[in-house]
């Protein structure tokens, strides 16, 4: 009976061991940080569409598949060559952020696929990116608006995508071509415009200054009459007795010289 065992057990030992030699790259699972995973059963009912498998050790059954999809954010460039509203030919850099859905990989695998980047994601930048500059002239792009078609372009993609179980973080414009005769055009355009702001400035400074100069000379004028008005003769000849004499209390050695004519000072010699 032992002897009968030892063999059986041996025998199932061997079986299992060679089970995993042979089914154990299919059935042990590693989801990386940054990955999720989406269970495909042969024989149960197929893709599991409602059941995101998180990161760590998974162990499945040999017959069925597990798709991991990487959903950290990715930067990817596209270079473009679009026509602008006036049909010139302008080269545009782009740069843009995705990310898959994390909670939604099984239906993304179900309808897209991996490739969803190629598929979707660069289709839909390049189709409204060419309607959206197409609205615009050259140097609208260039300069002046940048921004707001980089917000105009992100918006109507997002909108686009997001029904397929993808994210769009941002989509930027990093680079715009243009034919080099009008790109000089274009500069000598915004540079008189510049000179323009320049002058106009200056010209406003001038009248602000010239305002500023004839309150101040309205003001001198008015404190010249107030004083006119109210400084007399019989107040001058006041103050300067008043004056004499304070001169006259001073502990120094002084002569006073009266004046000739009626109504003249005395006039203070002398002193240290």
């Amino acid at each position: 009976m032992e002897n009968q065992g030892l063999p059986r057990a041996l025998v199932t030992g061997i079986a299992g061991l060679i089970f995993i030699v042979l089914f154990g790259s299919s059935m042990f699972v590693t989801i990386e940080p940054g990955e999720k995973g989406v269970l495909f059963k042969k024989f149960g009912g197929g893709l599991d569409k409602e059941t995101v498998y998180p990161q760590g050790f998974h162990v499945i059954a040999p017959w069925n598949t597990m798709h991991v999809y990487d959903v950290k954010l990715k930067d990817t460039f596209e270079k473009m060559e679009v026509l602008s509203k006036n049909g010139l030919s302008i080269k545009i850099d782009l740069s843009f952020r995705y990310q898959p859905v994390a909670s939604q990989i099984g239906f993304l695998h179900d309808n897209i696929g991996k490739d969803y980047l190629e598929r979707i994601i660069k289709p839909e930048i390049r189709s409204v990116t060419r309607e959206v500059i197409g609205n615009y002239l050259p140097e609208e792009l260039y300069s002046t608006k940048r921004e707001a078609i980089e917000d105009e372009i992100y918006a109507a993609t997002k909108i686009n995508i997001e029904a397929k179980y993808l994210l769009l973080d941002a989509i930027l414009i990093r680079d715009v071509t243009l034919p080099q005769t009008l790109r000089t055009a274009i500069e000598q355009k915004l540079k008189q415009e510049q000179e323009s702001l320049e002058y106009e400035f200056k010209i406003d400074k001038a009248r602000k200054e010239a305002e500023r100069k004839e309150i101040e000379a309205k003001g001198i004028s008015e404190f010249q009459k107030i004083i006119t008005r109210t400084i007399t003769p019989q107040l001058l000849r006041w103050k300067g007795i008043e004056a004499t004499q304070e001169i006259s209390k001073s502990p120094n050695a002084k002569v006073v010289v009266i004046g000739n004519g009626e109504g003249d000072l005395p006039i203070i010699l002398g002193g240290q």
